[in-house]
Formats: C-alpha cells, sequence, structure tokens
C-alpha cells in the first residue's frame, strides 16, 4: 500500500501509471481478488470526505461514492465506488443532471438492448445504466485513453464486492458480462466493428476549445494531464454549421449515431441551454429526428471552463447565448455580459437539458445520411429534415431518400424516352391498375411538363379550324387563339388562315354540350364540373356528343385525381374501369397536388388509341424535348411511394365492354402535320429485352461529377430558399460574357425553360407570327427543322459546301438573304451540331454583318458549345464589340442568344434553357405564346450553385469539365479511327458531342438481315442506312435526312464506357455483315 501511494504521490503521470497496473492485476483472473481486496483497503484508507479531497490533491487519484436513488422501492444497490483522476471528467451536476434524464424514462428503455455511452468519462453512468436496467451490453466509449482505463478500474470496482467476489444480478450475469470500455472517437469504434446499437447516450463537451491549435494534439494517454482534461470541456471544429454555436461535436455525433443505430432506437443527448432551446432542438430535427426533451434544470458552468469562444461568436454574428447569473436568475444574459460577472466573481449558470430522440422515418434517414457521408459531407449543414406537418415529413423524406440512392448508383442519368420515364409511366399505370381497376399499361400514358403544355401540344397536333376550350384552361393557350374569329372553312376545307380559334366554355356539361352542338368544333379540351363529378353521366355524356359531332375530347381530371392510397373515386375513373376509352378521347391530368412543391408540376395523357399516343410521344419530342427528369423522378416516388406495399397481381383484370370503342373511327390528322411526323427521325422505342446503343440523341451519358450531383441534392435538401439563391441571372451573364462577349444591359430579356427546344419552338412561333422565313443551314438539328415545319413555319434551307467545313460562309449567306422576304436565321455556334465544327470570332463577324445588311433576325444557338475539344487558337467569341462595330439601316436586325447548361456544366440528362433578347418588340411578341415550361426553383437553385462553382479558379467542376473535355477529344479519335477503317468518310471534329460521317464503302451495296427465321434484303441508301445499321446491331443513328448533309450520318460520342465500346463492335459488326453479303 505505502509502495503504491508513493509512487502516486510522485505526479498525476505516476498515479495513472500506478493504476494502470493494478488494471492489469484485475484483468488477470489469478490476480483479480487480491487486486480488488487492495482496492477496498485503498477507499477504506480515504474514508471521510475531507480524507477523499486529501487523496485528489496528494496522490492524483480519489475514489468516491455516487449514490443513484434516494427514495425507498429501489431493490438493487443505491450507490457506486468510482474512481477519478484529473485528467478525466470528474462526475458533477452535468452529468449527475444527465442520468436524471435518463431515470424520466420509463424501465423499459435499456433492458435487454444494446447501448453505447459517448464521452463516459470514469463509466458512472454505463455502469448505471447497467446496474438499474439490465441491457444486453453497454459499450462506454471515449477519445481519452485514460478515461477508459479508469472506467475498467471502475468496472471491476463495481462488479466484484469487497473480497473479491463476482456481484451476480436475477439473470446470473455480472457487471462483466455486460459493459466493456473502449477509447473512440465518438462511435468510432461501433462503425469499425460492426455493432448496431438500440440506444444511444451521450454527455459531450458543447463548448469550443479558446485555444483552437490544442485541439490538433495527437491524443494518447502519456499526454499531458491538462490536455486530456481539456477534452471533457472543449471540443474543436467539426465543419458543421451548428460549430458556431459549439455544438459541432453534438452534431457529428448525432450523424454517426443515425449510420450505427437501429430503426427504432433511441438517442438522448444533455444539451447545454447556452444556444438557446431553439438551436438545441433544431439540432436534431434537422437531422430528421423526434425531439422530445426529458428533463430541463440549471446548473452552475464549470469554474474551470473558459466561454470567450462564446463572446467571440457574439462578436462576429447576431447570435446571443443564454446565461443566467447565479442559479435563481430567471433573465437570460449574453456570453459577453455572463463573461464579464465571472471575471467579477459572479457565479453564471446555464439551462442544462436531456433530450430523447427518434428517427421519424429511420430506413430513409438512413440512406440519406449514408449518401450524405460518401463525399457530399459539404452539403449537410444545408439538409433540412424538419417538418411541422408530417404529411409533407411523409413525402419528402422518402424523396430525398430515393434521390441519394440514385445519385450514388447511377454515374449517368439513363436515356429516357421523350414519351416519359418508362418507370414513371408504369408507376402510372400501376396505380391505375391498382387503385381505380383500370387496365392501362405505359404505352397509354404520355408524360408533359405541365397541364398547360399538354392541352397546347395536342391543339397543335390536330390543328383544329375551331376549338372549344374550357376557361379554366384556356388562360395560358397563345393570345392569337384567344382572340381569333376565324372559324368559316375555305371550299377546300382549309382554315382560312394557320390560326386556331379558340372560345371559351363554361364547365358545367348541359351548357358545354349546347355550345357543342352548335359550334361543332374539331377538339373541345374541359374539365368537369365537381358536382357532376360523382357519377359518370355528365362524362358519357360529353362522349356521345362528341362522338356524334365528330370532335376529339380531351378530358382534364386534375382537380379530382387523388395522389393518396386511399384515394376517392369519381365518374370518369368510374367509367374507365368498366368501359375502354374510345379513340377520339383522351384524359389529362396535370399532377400538383403534392405536399411539398405546390409549383413542380409534370403531367400526363391517357389514351388508348395507338395512333394518338405515338402522334403525342413524337410532338412532345419536337416541341419540348422533353419532360425535367429530376420532376419525373419526384413524382415517380411518390407513386412507387403508394404501391410498393401492394401485393401484386392481387385484383383479376377488369371486364371492359369495347363496343363503343370498335364503332366509331374518324382520322382527325391533317396530312402536312403526318407528313412532318413521319418524315421526322425521332426517338425509336425499345423494348428491356432489346436495349439500343443510342449515338443519336442531344444528351451526355459521362459520368455526373461529383459537384453536380451535389448541387442537385441540396436543391431538395433545402427548406425556405429565398429568391436570391435561385436567381440565375447574374450568372448567365457573366457566362455569356465571358464565353461569348454578349452585350446586355438593364433592358435585357433573361427568359429561362426547361430546355432550350421549348424556347426554340417559341421564337419560331414569333417568327411566324411576323409572317417571316425561318432559315436553316444544311447541316443543322434535324430536331429543330422538323419542329420548324410541324409548326408551318416557311422555311428556307441554305447550301453548305464540304470545302468550308458544311458551314455558312458571308457569301451563300448574303446570296440566300437577297432573296427571302423578312428573314429569321439560325446558326448553330460556336460549335455547330451535328458536325461538330466551331465558327471563329472573324466568321461569325463577316456573318452577322451579312445578316445586318438584310435585316435579318438572327438565332445564335449556343446550346451545343463549350466543349472544345480541338480548336487551338480559338479563344471564344466577342459579340459585344462586333455589334458595336456593324452598322445597320434595318431595324430589323437584332441577336438572339439561345443557350443550355447540359453540356457546358456536364449535367447530363439534367436540362436548362435560357433566352437572351434585346428587342422589346420580339420580347413583346414572345410572351405572348404563354404556356413555357419553366425550370422549377430547385433546378434554378441547381444551375446558380453550378454557375458561381464555374466562377471559381481550379474549383473541382472545372477540373472535372476539362478532364471530360478531354475524353470527348480522345472518344473523338477513337470514333474517327474505327469508322475509317470501316469504310466511313469522317469529317473533322473541333468540339461538341457529335460528329458527322459518310458511309462510302455501302451505299448502293445490298445487305442480307436476319430477323428471327425471316430474311430481309436492302439495297443501301441514305434513306434507310439508319435502320439497317439499327436492325442488325442495336446501334442507332441519325442519317443524312436529320443531319440535312447529302449522305452524312451524325453519331453523338458523349457515351458511357462500356455503351462506347459496344457503340465501336457494333461498327465493326455492321462492316462484318456488309462484306458478307
Amino acid at each position: 500500500m505505502e509502495e503504491f501511494l508513493k509512487r502516486c504521490e510522485e505526479s498525476g503521470d505516476a498515479a495513472y501509471s500506478a493504476l494502470r497496473s493494478l488494471l492489469e492485476r484485475l484483468e488477470d483472473p489469478n490476480t483479480r481478488t487480491d487486486a480488488r481486496i487492495f482496492l477496498s483497503e485503498l477507499q477504506k484508507r480515504f474514508q471521510s470526505k475531507e480524507d477523499s479531497e486529501r487523496c485528489l490533491e496528494a496522490y492524483h487519484f480519489q475514489i468516491q461514492d455516487i449514490y443513484l436513488e434516494q427514495y425507498e422501492g429501489f431493490q438493487k444497490r443505491k450507490k457506486l465506488t468510482m474512481m477519478v483522476i484529473p485528467s478525466i471528467f470528474v462526475p458533477e451536476d452535468w452529468s449527475f443532471t444527465f442520468y436524471e434524464g435518463l431515470n424520466r424514462h420509463p424501465d423499459s428503455i435499456f433492458k435487454e438492448k444494446t447501448v453505447a455511452e459517448l464521452g463516459c468519462g470514469n463509466g458512472w453512468i454505463s455502469i448505471a445504466i447497467t446496474e438499474k436496467w439490465s441491457p444486453v451490453k453497454v459499450y462506454g466509449l471515449d477519445i481519452n485513453p485514460r478515461a477508459v482505463k479508469i472506467s475498467w478500474i471502475n468496472l471491476y470496482l463495481n462488479a466484484l464486492d469487497d473480497s473479491g467476489n463476482l456481484i451476480y444480478d436475477g439473470e446470473k450475469k455480472t457487471l462483466l458480462d455486460r459493459v466493456e470500455f473502449y477509447e473512440s472517437d465518438l462511435l468510432s469504434y461501433c462503425r469499425d466493428n460492426h455493432i448496431e446499437l438500440e440506444r444511444i447516450v451521450g454527455c459531450i463537451p458543447q463548448i469550443l476549445n479558446p485555444n483552437p491549435d490544442a485541439m490538433s494534439k495527437m491524443i494518447t494517454e502519456n499526454a499531458s494531464e491538462e490536455f486530456l482534461h481539456s477534452l471533457s470541456n472543449y471540443c474543436a471544429l467539426q465543419g458543421f454549421v451548428e460549430d458556431q454555436f459549439g455544438l459541432g461535436l453534438i452534431a457529428r455525433a448525432i450523424e454517426e449515431g443515425i449510420s450505427v443505430i437501429k430503426p427504432l432506437g433511441i438517442m438522448i443527448f444533455n444539451m447545454g441551454g447556452r444556444p438557446g432551446q431553439a438551436v438545441c432542438k433544431r439540432l436534431f430535427e434537422r437531422r430528421g429526428l423526434r425531439v422530445n426533451k426529458l428533463w430541463q434544470t440549471k446548473v452552475l458552468q464549470a469554474a474551470d471552463t473558459d466561454i470567450t469562444a462564446l463572446v467571440e461568436i457574439e462578436k462576429n454574428s447576431p447570435h446571443r447565448f443564454e446565461f443566467f447569473m447565479g442559479l435563481v436568475g430567471d433573465q437570460p444574459i449574453c456570453a459577453r455580459t455572463a463573461w464579464a460577472y465571472a471575471k467579477a466573481g459572479g457565479r453564471i449558470s446555464h439551462a442544462l437539458s436531456v433530450f430523447s430522440c427518434e428517427l421519424r422515418q429511420p430506413n430513409q434517414v438512413k440512406k440519406i445520411f449514408e449518401f450524405l457521408r460518401n463525399g457530399f459531407k459539404d452539403i449537410s449543414s444545408s439538409l433540412d429534415l424538419s417538418f411541422e406537418d408530417d404529411s409533407v415529413a411523409d413525402e419528402k423524406i422518402p424523396f430525398l431518400a430515393y434521390l441519394a440512392n440514385v445519385l450514388k448508383d447511377i454515374s449517368f442519368f439513363p436515356y429516357e424516352p421523350p414519351a416519359g420515364s418508362r418507370r414513371l409511366r408504369s408507376l402510372i399505370s400501376g396505380f391505375m391498375r391498382t387503385y381505380h381497376h383500370i387496365p392501362l399499361t405505359a404505352d397509354n400514358v404520355v408524360m408533359f411538363p405541365s397541364r398547360t403544355v399538354a392541352i397546347e401540344s395536342a391543339l397543335r397536333l390536330l390543328s383544329p379550324r375551331l376549338a372549344i376550350v374550357d376557361e379554366k384552361l384556356s388562360r395560358h393557350l397563345p393570345r392569337q387563339w384567344l382572340t381569333s374569329l376565324k372559324v368559316e372553312k375555305t371550299e377546300s376545307g382549309k382554315n382560312l388562315e394557320e390560326v386556331i380559334s379558340v372560345f371559351e366554355a363554361p364547365r358545367q356539361s348541359d351548357l358545354l354540350v349546347e355550345l357543342i352542338k352548335k359550334l361543332k368544333p374539331e377538339v373541345v379540351v374541359t374539365g368537369i364540373a365537381h358536382f357532376e363529378s360523382v357519377t359518370s353521366s355528365a362524362f358519357e355524356h360529353l362522349l356521345d356528343t362528341t362522338r356524334q359531332i365528330g370532335s376529339r375530347l380531351f378530358l382534364d381530371i386534375s382537380d379530382h385525381f387523388e395522389l393518396s392510397s386511399l384515394p376517392s373515386s369519381n365518374g370518369v375513373l368510374k367509367y374507365l374501369a368498366g368501359n375502354s376509352l374510345p379513340p377520339h378521347a383522351a384524359i389529362v391530368c396535370g399532377l400538383l397536388k403534392n405536399q411539398v412543391y405546390s409549383d413542380l408540376e409534370v403531367a400526363f395523357v391517357i389514351s388508348e388509341d395507338e395512333t394518338l399516343f405515338k402522334s403525342l410521344c413524337k410532338t412532345v419530342e419536337l416541341l419540348q424535348g422533353n419532360t425535367a427528369i429530376i420532376s419525373q423522378y419526384y413524382y415517380g416516388c411518390l407513386f412507387h411511394e403508394l404501391l410498393a406495399f401492394q401485393l401484386a397481381d392481387r385484383h383479376p383484370p377488369a371486364q371492359r365492354n369495347d363496343d363503343k370503342t370498335r364503332a366509331f373511327e374518324v382520322n382527325y390528322y391533317s396530312s402536312s402535320t403526318m407528313s412532318v411526323l413521319d418524315q421526322a427521325e425521332l426517338a425509336v422505342n425499345e423494348s428491356d429485352e432489346s436495349p439500343i446503343i443510342h449515338m443519336d440523341v442531344d444528351q451526355s451519358f459521362l459520368p455526373i461529377t461529383t459537384p453536380v450531383k451535389a448541387a442537385i441534392f441540396e436543391s431538395f435538401a433545402r427548406q425556405n430558399i429565398t429568391e436570391s439563391e435561385v436567381d440565375v441571372t447574374c450568372g448567365i451573364k457573366q457566362l455569356v460574357s465571358s464565353n461569348y462577349g454578349f452585350p446586355s444591359d438593364t433592358n435585357t430579356e433573361f427568359i429561362y425553360a426547361d430546355c432550350p427546344e421549348a424556347l426554340f419552338t417559341k421564337l419560331v412561333l414569333c417568327c411566324i407570327q411576323e409572317g417571316a422565313t425561318l432559315c436553316f443551314p444544311s447541316g443543322t438539328n434535324g430536331n429543330y427543322v422538323s419542329a420548324a415545319k410541324f409548326l408551318k413555319a416557311n422555311i428556307v434551307s441554305i447550301p453548305t459546301s464540304p470545302e468550308a467545313g458544311y458551314k455558312l460562309t458571308e457569301q451563300t449567306l448574303s446570296g440566300a438573304l437577297a432573296t427571302v422576304h423578312k428573314p429569321w436565321i439560325y446558326i448553330s455556334g460556336p460549335t455547330v451540331n451535328p458536325t461538330g465544327f466551331v465558327y471563329t470570332n472573324e466568321e461569325i463577324t463577316k456573318l452577322l454583318a451579312a445578316c445586318a445588311k438584310f435585316g435579318a433576325r438572327v438565332i445564335l444557338d449556343t446550346s451545343f458549345s463549350g466543349v472544345e475539344f480541338n480548336s487551338k487558337g480559338f479563344n471564344g467569341w466577342n459579340l459585344g464589340a462586333i455589334l458595336d462595330k456593324i452598322s445597320s439601316t434595318n431595324p430589323a436586325f437584332c441577336v438572339l442568344l439561345l443557350g443550355g447548361l447540359f453540356f457546358k456544366m456536364l449535367t447530363s440528362g439534367l436540362k436548362f434553357g435560357f433566352l437572351i433578347m434585346n428587342e422589346p418588340s420580339l420580347v413583346d411578341a414572345f410572351h405572348s405564346f404563354a404556356g413555357l415550361s419553366k425550370p422549377h426553383n430547385t433546378i434554378k437553385y441547381t444551375v446558380k450553385k453550378l454557375l458561381d462553382l464555374r466562377e471559381q479558379e481550379n474549383g473541382d467542376l472545372l477540373n472535372a469539365i476539362a478532364k471530360e473535355t478531354e475524353v470527348l477529344g480522345s472518344r473523338f479519335k477513337q470514333l474517327k479511327q474505327t469508322l475509317e477503317s470501316c469504310g466511313w468518310d469522317v469529317l473533322d471534329a473541333q468540339g461538341g458531342v457529335s460528329i458527322v460521317a459518310k458511309p462510302s464503302a455501302y451505299l448502293g451495296k445490298t445487305i442480307t438481315i436476319n430477323q428471327g427465321s425471316s430474311a430481309c434484303k436492302l439495297r443501301l441508301d441514305d434513306s434507310n442506312i439508319r435502320e439497317t445499321l439499327l436492325k442488325s446491331t442495336g446501334l442507332c443513328i441519325n442519317s443524312a435526312a436529320w443531319t440535312g448533309i447529302p449522305g452524312y450520318c451524325r453519331f453523338t460520342i458523349a457515351l458511357e464506357d462500356s455503351s462506347f465500346k459496344l457503340a465501336l463492335d457494333c461498327i465493326t459488326k455492321f462492316k462484318s455483315l456488309a462484306a458478307g453479303n
């Protein structure tokens, strides 16, 4: 005994060394009894309170009793015997209050559970929990290695009696069976050893160290006593937004806890009330936890804790911490005042609360945090899963989990047909089958960006002389349609003008039917009144009337369609459950009734007529490109949640009456419209069994960069996004200024859309309204040309030559414009789609000078630019300087800048289009065509984030763009080499994501294609090369009909690695097939 005390007397380090040796004896079963008896004798030596205090001062350790229960009725031991040393946390008010909070839980809280205590100190709470509630296992964890060693000593001190015998509980187990202590930075031990927990409790530091450098030292048991003790009072910056309140360590503990706790687990933390109760609660709630305050009291601020870090925070922010003067003060004072009061000798206190929390949607929240841990920690501060309304949480949390899974699992957004995501369309048809017993398939559903776009697209497809549209649905249709009185027909049956006359109609069915009978419209678009929606009689009356008149009927059910597990039915859906939808009718439904985003819309059209379905698919592709993929993901998640718990195929197929469907067939399409759709090279339908390699779509399938994924997720993870955070105009100005030198001022109009195609469509309509002619160079995006034809624009093709790289020249442009009345000219640049050639600043100067001479309106489409990989010496355009030098006497001359970010920012399937105009008359004309599909705020937030990142020199985004630009350059070389070796003539590309090549070795040859048991012989030419290559190899490209360059096909190169390799194999395979024939 004396030798032991003599060693301890030397210093705190010597005392720890002696205690560590004692622990080794306790751990050895052969010496354990003697070691425990030694501890009993040691305690008796310093039994009084005064002796115990003297022992700590003289021998650097102390043994004291902690009383667990002060009232009768507690059946187990009422006290624990615990040792402490100066370099670890000493039990005091902070931890006693925490234990009182734990006591407020029912006895079942820890019974037979796996528990971890964070910041266990000398282990007394871990041992007390075990003693009272008999958990399966308690892991006491502390970053201080000395604390862990002392905790083990205390475990033996309480697991054995004074004679060294084991103490057994009612289940014949000892504390040694139930408790273990480990050195661990928060929950790292449990995470590394794959231990799943049911309870996590923590009483850890919540004040930043006033000396940040001190926290960077290595933590070892040989570190100084002062440093090791500081670990129990202070924490370092953790990289969380809560660091500003000193709560960063708690924040990290919660997020680590989410990863290891079981779904129904509970976390309990001691929270100092210094930052304020609202801040403390939000710490938990924004991470998807339900919070319950178990206990609150006031405790004196520890005298050895320096609060100057909190004073500094107050100095640099508007936040004020909450302290009190003594224990009886009830008016809070700030940290600065508290610091001064304490310096003057006063005692300060703060509130101390014990919070219990549970994950509100455990599995989904775990997925979200797993995603954030894997490279996206920087955006965790933006995450906000706090919701006052459970219905909002039930919608948004599953979507965030789904989005996290998507962004984690995919390297690129997969190709989705313009008709809409196959998954979403299947889910919608599945919802109709399951909840409304309507036997639909994905091939009965077409997706649109909005209900307005769906209605306008249908009207443009059918081009009726006269249409009747519900007054609530007509407000966003083009102004010209709503003011036209052209209702008569010419002798040939053609419209007097290419303007649809739309008349507003009441929604009440009897009045609407009367109007239909009198006006005899070709198309009727209407909703159905609420009082008539309960039964199907009003719908049947409309079906019969429009059938008799020969009208197309589009019925809007948006107001009556519920996304719910208990959806109320309506007359329309009841009718469709028992009857097929007639070919002259279609159902329109806008999806807006989500709980979170009142302005996040997609729409779908249901048709059981194959011709109408296919025509609508082609129409949305030409006029809109496609529906925003993230919006489709959002609603796909909602439909999935409503279907996931249902048993498959539980209901028998519905028996429907098809008599009325078979009895009626009318051709509603003009021959010119159908001719355009038939001739346009649009999306090819593919099946899961026969996937297609797409080298025919303007989408990047290169890996989505980490900054892009982070921006997408953050846009949905945030709540209460401000207007300034979605205002992309400043970033777009900077983008077009630095890349193209395009001028803008306070009168410049910036217009945004889901994609550039939607903006281009509106520009074509402006051109038509002016009675102008739209000129396209040969070698232009085929979809744009087909869209202009579909809209019945007056079109002129300007020839280009191989000598000029199929680019416009000043001479050919001037010659063409001289023959055109009111010319509009479309120019793709600097990078030309599809050739990949680049217009230099000098070339565009000459072209714009020619346009100015003839008063042409110029659409400069930069959508396909920004990834120039083979253009040395090209430093962008300086349009501002060019336009300043050009003098035009014709006021019609102007330049409209069309653009997008999906190539420039490598955003894959995430699209965004912008249009910049400096011509007021055109701005007014453009806005007269309402119904533009505008990007949602989440998209604009993403775009703004990426634009801001783009301005950072040497940032991750710029590095990723540079890397993938190199990939495109390498792809071009590989594809060029393969094509040339297989008999194609390839034009050198300088940028973009596509190249053109001529199948010189194949034209005029006959090839045999085997299709199942039959074979087909084809003589190859411009018109069938695409179809032949697709059927024989599965590779889809664009033919010369799309590129506008005789003989030259287009290949896109921004494919995923494996798909690109397969594409090269297909080209080689085609050569072999041709050689074999």
